[in-house]
Order: C-alpha cells, then structure tokens, then sequence
C-alpha cells in the first residue's frame, strides 16, 4: 500500500496479503507531534524516509476530513517492511490549527471558545490513548530542538485516563483472538517512545575532510550528538520526577530504553536542495544496481530485499577522523529500535535491582486489526450498537483530563471557588432575617461586584450562575418576605405565607405559615357620617378598605340613618366570575387633552340653560327615596354623564339613551374592581365603596358651633356658605329660570328691589317667599390624615379656621369651581423626614328647606393620566331638600390592574384631585294649585 488511509477506513476495509507475509509478524509504529507551516513537513517526512516512497507531498499534509473532532489518524502499510505507520494529526498541528482558529472565530464568545477548544483536546488525548493501546513503537515529533515540557501534563493525564478505562477496554478485546497479556494489559507490550526534533542549521556536522591538525585534543562525538545526550537526560530526569516513568515498565504509560539511544536531532535543511536531492538519488540508484545484480528468486530474494531496505540511504563510516564519531541517520535510528520488536526480541526497558520482564506479542496482520477495530469502536467513534454502553462510559471517565489538560480552567476555578465564600458575606451583611426582593436583588448586585473583583477565568460566569442559586436558596429558605403590598404601599411584614381559605384558622407552624397580611400598620378613621372614629389595620384588598371597616363601625354608630343605596352586583348563579382585565378599556380622563374641564359657573351660563332647568325640575318628581330610582334610569344617567358634566338637556338625553342591551347590569360577570371611565357598560363590582347618608334636617347644624364631631382640629369645622338665589315663576320671567344661582355676579338682585328675610344660618327663610329670595346651603370638604387629625377646605391649598362667632366667611364658590386636591399635606406633620398627608373622605352638603334641587355627581382621578376617573355607581344624584348629607369618599381606589397608590414624596399632588362640577344646583318649579271640588 503506496498511499495513506484513514484508521477507520482501514479496520472496516479488507486487504489482502501477500501469502509471504500473512503469516509473519507486525510492527505498528506511531508518530504524533507538532508540526510548523513550513515545506517538508517533518512527520510526514519521517514516513518517506522509512518506506523510501514518496508517499505524502512535501507541500501537504494530512488531507483534512469532515470529521468533527479534528483529530485524525492516517495509516501507511509497508508488507514488504512488516511495518504499520499510523501518523496522528491535530490542532497541535498549525495547518488544522488554523482551520480550528477559523472555526472558533464564528461569533463564539470566550467561553464558547474554550469549551471547544477543551472538547478538541479531549479528543486528542482520546486518538493518543488509542496509539498508546495498539503500537510497539511511538515517536514523538517536535519542529524545534527543545523539550515541550507541556507533555509532561500531557502524559500523565494519559496515564491517569488509561487506569480509568482500562476494565472496559478489557472488557471490548476479551473476544479477539491475542495472548492473555494482552487482554490483560491491553496492548501488545509497553510501548518504546522516541523523539525526534529538527534543528534549523544552528549546528552543522563536520564532513571529516576539514583539517586534522586544527585541533590537538579533537571531541569524541559531534555537536549534534552532544545536543541528543543532553536531551535524553533532561527528558528522563523530567520523566523520573514526575513519576511518568518508573522503575518496573509494565506499570508505565511507556518507557525508554536504558542502553539505547532514545533522540534523534534531525539537521536543518541543506543549503543545496538540489544536490541534496541528487545526492538521495546516486544512492538509490547504487542501491537499485546491487539489486540487479543479485538472482535471487522466492523467499530468499525476499529476505535479502528486507535486508537491504533496512541498510541506511548512505555509506557512513563510524570510524571518522581523529577519532570523532560519525552520526547516523534517521533511518539507522529507528531501524534499530523496530528490529526489536520484528525479531520478537522485545524491550527490556525495568531498571532497578530486581527488574521484571515485560511482556510482548508480536501480532499478525488480522489478529491486529481485530483488536484495532474493537478499540475504535471504544474510544474514537461507536459504529455498532455492543459497543454504546462502552462508549458512553469511557466518554463519563474524560473529567479526569480537565485537571491535567487545562491549567487555566483549572486555575479559574479554584480563583472563583475562593471569591464565591467573600460574595456570600457580602451578600449577607447587614440584613434583616426577612427581606424582599428588591433588597434580594441590591445585595445580590452587591455580591456580583464583590465577586468580579476576584474571580477570573473561564469559570467566571459558571461560579456566577452558582453564586444567584445560593443567594436564592438562602433567600427562599425562610428569609423570604411577604411580596404583597397593601393600598398604600407598604409590604406585609410577615415572611412568605399562604392565605387562610374560607373558614380556615391561620396556622404558624403550617409550612409556610397560614397567615393574614399584615404591614404592622394603623390609623384611625371616622366612620361614614363621621361621628365615630375608631382604629384600622392597613388594608390590603379593595373590600377591607372601602367596605368592611366601614360596615363595622356603622354598626356603633350610623345603621340607622337615612342613606343612599348604590346599586351592586346581583348574581344569578352560585360561582359568578370576574370580568376579565382585558375587557376593560381605559378611557381617557377628562381633561386629558390639557384643559380642565369647564366650572360650574360656566356651565350654568349656557346660552340654553333652560332646558336644563326644566330637566332638573322634571327629575324632581321623581320620589325623595333615592334608592327607589329605577337601576335602568341610574345607568343611563351614569352614561350620560361621562360627558360634560354639567349638561342634562332633556332633548340630548333622549337622544343619548343607551339600548335595553347596555342598561341591564350582568348577573354572571361582576367587575372587580372599581367602577370608572374605562369600564365596560352592564358591569357591576360586589360592594360599593362610596357612601352616602344624611345626618339630618338642615336645622342640625349650627353655624356658630360647626360640625360637633370628633378629631377636628380647632376652628376648622365649619362649613362654607353657599348663597342661591331664588325666583318667584312668573309669566314674564321664565326665561330668567336658568340664571346661576350660586352667589356669582349675577346672582345679585337688581337695583331698588329689596330681599325678604334674613339669612339665617340653617337655611331657614321660611316658605312665604316673594321674587328674588336667597336661599343660604352649606358645603364642607373634609380631609382626615392617618393619625384621625381632621379639618375642613376653603380652597386648595386653606384650611378653614374660625376663632370667633359667627361661623365660615369664605364663600363655597371657591371650592365648587375649582379641582380639590386628594391630598393635602397634614397641618400636622410628625418628627419624621416622611410627610404625612390628609386625604379627601367626606363632602358635607346642607340643602335648605327651599325650593331648590342640587344635584351630586363626584369624579376622583386619583393619579397623573392615563389614570381613569372614578366615580359612584350612581351619578347625577338629585339631593332631597332640608337635609345634611355626608358623601364619603372611598380610602383607597383601584382598577382591575392594580390599585391607586397614593402620592409619594417626590410626586406632585395635583395630578390627585377631585373634578370640579361635583355640585350644581337649580330652582325647582312649585307644584300647581289644586281646586278643591265643593
């Protein structure tokens, strides 16, 4: 065979021997290394230096094959030699080198990069362990004259993976046809290693013609022979001390001889290749005509072939000039190490005072091949299904090359082993024994700082990965806090729990705990008329705050008092669901295009305000129970008023009146949270969390005392003044119905005409009225802070305060035409940095025993747009006359999203306010006189 062939072609490929050579004996010979990106390269060289063909081209190595591993094995059959060469290449060679540089170069980031480059060694070492199983002889090729010491690393990782895989190999070749040494040691005897280095022409050896007298004491052996004794013995004492080798060879990966030459330093490249060319040919042909001369036929020709193919290329005399040694060639080299193994001497390489024999087989052809392919199967690449789980396990023993092969993985981890102990304590420094996860993450960044100021290496982002799961699990493991958050954004204290089901006790020792949220903290609130206060506990559902707190104080305090029912969410089925979030659609607010809605006064000065005032007179019919208005009515109102709030044209609303389908509330789907702008029509929440109730008849309050309840802060309980004005109906004024009559500028009384009455501060004028008469109501905004601290508005940003008799001079017009804050900072304000706030809860609305109709129609935004507006169930309340009545505002505001929280320090407070147009109100026509029949 004149020609290369890939291992794998070769064990599952057929060659038929000669009948001469079938039955002898063969020697396998190795060759790996490292080759450099010259012409000529030295492996392939040594190949057509031992077979005397041309073989492999000096421009070219080992052709590349698809294979993925990048490692490959090429073979070269001399019968005629009985010797089998098996040349490795690799990345260690710089032409698959740069093919691998070009691969790895592939958008791969660093640790990409590694883990490939790691697999390519691995499979490196897999091809050499496979050389080491299966040659008698192996050479160690290296492009320059200075030991790579890197192989020691190399080889022992090597002996470690081969003590590692030994019993499955064992078990792979217990069926082949070799002696039981080998199944036991699996491979034919401990193999001889060799090396051959290359020298670029830093020393030259004498020809032997140069002067003899030159030199009175002339040096026994050459520079060249000097360099290859100097490298034998710093190869073996690195050998010795690493225990690669050792006394008793059986037990080595390989061994040297002890008598013999074991280095070769090939020269560099003549100066003259063409005489050196011509030169190799005279000798061939010399050869050739020595071979012509001789008749030899059969068996005897044969052996003399043998014999003269083994003489070196050349004529040497070792007997030189002046005594000096003359070096031998290459093939002299080798040939006298592969005579050895082919006159099945063998190698008795054991040192020591009682050295062992080691065994050797010298194999056949087909016995060689077999063994071959079973090893293939193992180590390299896995053809048959008998040989998987073999494969599998041989690939599970490679984590013992990491440490050897990968000195940086190796001292990446152990950096990042030592800066993972320095990120826990920074992770765990100063922290409370629960946390959530915003602290979890702060001292989780704070432990990634600490741990890249000293990790390093390809490990870094491994030990990372590992450092996030500690911190987590130390953080999981009962130092995880509540995540829930109340409606006024502050988290539960208790550490992660469950929530106790319906009926359920809560349960400490239950893991996790059964437990009810609890953010430890309180405030006090008044009840729904505001007569009572009493503690609460922060909310943390929308039913806790607007609904369930209130219900049980009303128990103590307003059950009995005349209230409004808004309606609510009836189920007609015993599991009703809630409507989903995405049906619900925010709606802009109003005002969002930048302008504020228009003040009451503007409205009221609409070209076509009587029509307006007949609308208003037509709903006073309706009965003084507002609770019997009818559900549909209510809905229509509530659409109809998302517009401009203060229009109620009797003509727009016929027009404007929805279909049967949109007024009729579902009895299926209730909403789950609030009711708003951005809600669908038809949908209900299961309680209302607004209030309405009436304290009682309008002589119930006092204008010199003010509201007689507790947690006012002094002068601050009185209601503003809201002077109407009153006219008589006549024929010739029904146009001068619609005029406002809130005490703006117009409301005054025309010139010489005087009032009748005085204003009394219950609003009392009495019913004998002539035209012209002012009707006095009152209005008070009460805002409460969480400390149950309270106070009455006059304008945005005022308190009421009253320090003498008389009660509140400040008109309410103030407060009706403008945006009311939510939230007020509180008068009072603590020791601490963080401001307190009071936030709007009750509007306070005394309507005179007159014949005036004032409608209630409330919109909170409470937060900067795209915030919705929110509003009762029921809008355009018509407020019943000679009564105070109490709307109470929700405490807390939520969408089906989430809820509202209320404004922190570095938010501004007007973008919470109250919509301006929150009251309006309206002369109500006399009902006619009825003739009594006599």
């Amino acid at each position: 065979m004149a020609f290369s062939i890939g291992i794998e072609a070769l064990v599952q490929s057929v060659i038929l021997e000669d009948t001469l050579y079938k039955d002898e004996g063969l020697c396998v010979l190795g060759i790996f290394g490292k080759s450099a990106m010259q012409m000529g390269v030295l492996k392939e060289s040594l190949i057509n230096t031992l077979a005397d063909k041309h073989i492999f081209s000096l421009f070219g190595g080992v052709e590349e094959n698809n294979s993925e591993n990048g490692s490959l094995i090429q073979a070269v059959y001399s019968q005629e030699n009985r010797v089998l060469y098996l040349v490795l290449t690799s990345v260690y060679d710089n032409r698959q080198l740069l093919r691998a540089c070009e691969t790895l170069s592939m958008e791969l980031g660093h640790s990409d990069a590694q883990d490939l480059w790691k697999g390519m060694d691995k499979q490196h070492c897999l091809h050499l362990l496979y050389l080491f199983s299966l040659c008698h002889v192996l050479i160690l090729v290296q492009p320059n004259c200075a030991f790579d010491v890197t192989y020691d690393r190399l080889f022992r990782a090597l002996d470690a993976l081969r003590q590692k895989v030994l019993p499955l190999i064992r078990a792979a070749v217990k069926d082949t046809q070799v002696s039981k040494e080998w199944k036991l040691n699996c491979r034919p005897c401990p193999p001889r290693l060799l090396f051959v280095f290359q020298i670029n022409g830093a020393l030259k050896v004498p020809t032997g013609t140069d002067s003899a007298g030159t030199s009175d004491k002339p040096k026994k052996h050459s520079p060249r022979r000097r360099l290859q004794h100097a490298l034998e013995d710093q190869i073996y004492r690195i050998f010795r001390k690493s225990r690669v080798l050792t006394n008793q060879s059986s037990n080595c990966l390989f061994s040297v001889p002890a008598n013999q030459a074991f280095v070769y330093v090939v020269p560099g490249p003549a100066e003259d290749p063409l005489g050196a060319l011509l030169g190799h040919l005279r000798s061939s042909c010399a050869l050739r005509e020595q071979d012509s001369n001789s008749s030899l036929t059969g068996p005897r020709r044969y052996q003399q072939i043998r014999r003269l193919a083994r003489l070196p290329h050349t004529n040497v005399d070792y007997s030189g000039v002046s005594g000096q040694l003359v070096d031998c060639s290459l093939k002299d080299f080798l040939w006298q190490h592969i005579d050895l193994v082919l006159t099945k001497k063998g190698f008795d390489d054991s040192v020591g005072r009682n050295p062992q024999p080691s065994h050797f087989e010298l194999p056949t052809y087909a016995k060689w091949v077999q063994v071959a392919c079973k090893l293939h199967q193992v180590l390299i690449h896995n053809t048959e299904e008998d040989s998987a789980e073999f494969a599998l396990k041989v690939q599970s023993q490679l984590k013992v090359l990491e440490g050897f092969l990968d000195a940086d993985a190796k001292f990446s981890e152990n950096r990042c082993q030592k800066a993972l102990p320095l990120a826990h304590s920074a992770y765990q420094s100063n922290l409370p024994h629960n946390y959530t996860t915003t602290v979890h993450k702060n001292q989780l960044a704070q432990a990634l700082r600490v741990y890249s100021q000293h990790a390093r290496g390809v490990a870094f982002q491994r030990y990372a990965l590992q450092l996030h799961e500690d911190c987590y699990k130390f953080w999981s493991n009962g130092h995880q806090l509540c995540e829930e958050r109340s409606l006024t954004d502050q988290h539960c204290v208790h550490k992660f729990h469950l929530l106790p089901q319906p009926g359920e006790k809560p349960d400490m020792d239950h893991n996790p705990p059964v437990l009810h949220h609890n953010s430890r903290g309180r405030s006090t609130n008044a009840c729904n008329c505001g007569r009572k206060q009493a503690p609460r506990e922060d909310p943390f559902d929308i039913q806790s705050a607007n609904y369930d707190f209130f219900l049980m104080v009303e128990d103590k305090c307003c059950a009995k008092l005349e209230r409004v029912d808004f309606p609510v969410f009836e189920p007609s089925t015993q599991d009703p669901a809630p409507a989903p979030a995405s049906a619900c659609v925010e709606a802009p607010c109003p005002g969002s295009d930048g302008s504020a809605p228009p003040s009451q006064g503007e409205k009221l000065k609409d070209p076509q305000p009587a029509t307006a005032a007949s609308g208003s007179a037509a709903h006073s019919h309706t009965p003084v129970d507002c609770t019997g208005l009818s559900l549909a009515l209510s809905l229509g109102q509530s659409t109809d008023s998302m517009g401009p709030y203060g229009e109620a044209d009797g003509s727009d609303v016929s027009a404007k009146r929805p279909s049967l389908v949109d007024r009729q509330p579902s009895t299926v789907e209730y909403l789950p949270g609030m009711l708003h702008t951005g809600c669908p029509k038809g949908l209900l929440p299961k309680f209302s969390s607004w209030s309405l109730v009436k304290l009682g008849p309008a002589k119930s309050y006092n204008c010199h005392t003010g509201l007689e309840q507790p947690g006012f802060l002094p002068g601050s309980s009185f209601l503003l003044p809201w002077d109407l004005v009153i006219r008589s109906r006549s024929s010739e004024e029904d146009t001068g119905l619609a005029e406002p009559l809130d005490g703006g500028g117009s409301s005054w009384p025309a010139p010489n005409k005087s009032l009748v009455g005085k204003r009394g501060c219950t609003g009392g004028l009495g019913r004998g009225r002539r035209r012209d008469d002012v009707a006095r109501a009152f209005v008070g905004f009460e805002y409460e802070d969480s400390r149950g601290r309270r106070f009455l508005s006059s304008g945005p940003d005022k308190i009421v305060k009253v320090l003498g008799p008389g009660g509140a001079k400040e008109p309410a017009s103030r407060v009706l035409n403008t945006d009311m804050p939510l939230y007020v900072p509180s008068p009072a304000q603590g020791r601490g940095l963080k401001p307190h706030y009071a936030q709007l809860m009750r509007l306070y609305i005394l309507v005179p025993d007159a014949p005036l109709e004032i409608t209630l129609n409330p919109q909170v935004q409470p937060g900067a747009l795209p915030c919705p507006v929110f509003h009762p169930e029921r809008t355009e309340l018509v407020l019943p006359a000679d009564g105070l009545w109490v709307l109470r505002f929700p405490y807390s505001y939520q969408t089906e999203r989430g809820p509202c929280y209320p404004p922190k320090e570095n938010q501004p407070l007007s973008a919470y306010k109250v919509l301006r147009g929150i009251l309006r109100a309206a002369t109500v026509s006399p009902p006619p006189p009825q003739l009594l029949n006599c």
